[in-house]
């Protein structure tokens, strides 16, 4: 298993003052799964180094209670044979009392050997089938996920918060007749995930909605849909795909001359995709997982910038919406490994029982950056409240993230939080 040069450094420590102590009773076994070079790599990368940085941070800081988080990084390129195979041996040789994941497809392909062999697994996965830890909640509601666990709010209630939003934006320009809603992105697990949530609820609302469009994961030229969505009339678009080839489909509807109001989900957009899509990216409404973005003001912050300086010692480097994400992921389940340490020994079903022992939870230290959060016996769902950004992008793009952020050539801008009923019929999908 690799061990990263803080977590060794510190192992070390630990062991010269246990003296002849065995190892395991020093050492937390997790796995962690990441997307640096496939399909979602664009924002697996942020994400993924969120996660690295602050697994360092918690082992240069006393561990987990004196123990040192040993993560064995495996990245696997979005392909889920691959996420298998590292399963398998984190199971069989590694012996991990957690998992720290990354995509849908894989996510939702181990949900079944996660239950079995009862090991926490903390997926960048949001889907709303993932919520449901007892099954058949509802009649919509497919397979229990006892040990899966997410932060933020799921892709299916993030849908819904924007065609909330959408709803709210038409009366308020006073537009007539119905307004389009229509779905796009890749006929895949991930984009697919929220989409029965998000046309139910569009045409709750009285959307009329329109066939979907579909478009791969990867860049390309997508000129032939945004020729499709100028010619369907569609006023919001939902781009259900990462940034990376949601940045190519605004770039060719900006050049189409499509007048449509993009909605992206929560991987769709960030200050990375803003500087790549340049003013093609202007006006895009996305949600915000955290209270903050990294040009916020807030006490946790301080923690956030002290985590990042484990692998940008400089301290200079502007990190995007998902990197403090990962953070607040990978810190709830340090803190629940604590409660577990407390309580019996740090096995995977304590751990999973240590999610369920704070209401409005926020890790310590990140304060008004990780919004408050409940998990359950009964309900998995984190949050049911979502933050909704607009990108603005007012000039070139060719500096730098850092400096563009600097200048205000690009800014995320709050428009709206929409507190969404914590309803059971719509756990689970």
């Amino acid at each position: 298993m690799k061990t990263t040069k803080v977590a060794a450094l510190s192992l070390v420590s630990t062991l010269a003052l246990a003296g002849a102590a065995p190892a395991l009773a020093q050492t937390i076994n997790i796995g962690h799964l990441a997307d640096y070079s496939g399909g979602t790599s664009d924002v697996g990368q942020p994400y993924g180094q969120g996660t690295q940085d602050t697994i360092a941070f918690i082992d240069a800081n006393g561990g987990v209670d004196g123990k040192t988080i040993n993560s064995d990084f495996n990245e696997y390129g979005y392909q889920v044979p691959r996420a298998l195979a590292a399963f398998k041996k984190w199971v069989g040789t590694d012996k991990v009392v957690a998992i720290q994941g990354w995509g849908t497809a894989d996510t939702e392909a181990l949900v079944g050997m996660v239950t079995k062999e009862q090991i926490p697994y903390f997926s960048a996965s949001y889907s709303a089938s993932l919520t449901d830890p007892k099954g058949k909640v509802n009649e919509k509601s497919e397979r229990a996920a006892p040990f899966n666990f997410f932060y933020g709010p799921s892709y299916s209630d993030a849908a819904r918060a924007m065609v909330q939003w959408a709803a709210d934006d038409w009366k308020a320009k006073g537009k007539p007749g119905k307004p389009k809603w229509v779905h796009m992105g890749a006929n895949h697990p991930y984009p697919n995930s929220p989409k029965a949530a998000e046309e139910a609820y569009a045409k709750e609302l009285g959307f009329e909605v329109l066939d979907p469009i579909t478009f791969a994961l990867t860049p390309g030229d997508y000129t032939p849909q945004c020729l499709t969505l100028k010619q369907s009339g569609a006023n919001y678009a939902y781009l259900g795909n990462t940034a990376g080839s949601n940045i190519s489909v605004l770039k060719a509807c900006k050049t189409a001359g499509v007048d449509v109001q993009f909605l992206g989900n929560v991987w769709g957009m960030d200050e990375n995709a803003m500087k790549a899509a340049g003013e093609a990216a202007n006006g895009v409404v996305f949600p915000v997982r955290t209270a903050t973005t990294w040009a916020g003001d807030a006490p946790g912050l301080a923690t956030a910038r002290a985590i990042s300086k484990m692998s940008d010692p400089s301290g200079t480097t502007y990190r995007p919406v998902h990197y403090l994400t990962a953070i607040c992921t990978a810190l709830y389940m340090k803190e629940a490994m604590e409660w577990a340490d407390k309580n019996g020994g740090v096995t995977g079903v304590k751990i999973r029982d240590g999610m369920y022992q704070k209401k409005d939870w926020v890790p310590k230290g990140m304060e008004g950056v990780c919004k408050p959060s409940t998990w359950t016996a009964t309900d998995h769902r984190p949050t049911t409240s979502v933050d909704l950004y607009r990108a603005v992008v007012t000039g070139p793009t060719d500096a730098s993230v850092t400096e563009l952020i600097k200048t205000g050539t690009i800014k995320l801008e709050k428009v709206a939080t929409v507190d969404l009923p914590r309803k059971t019929e719509l756990q689970g999908w």
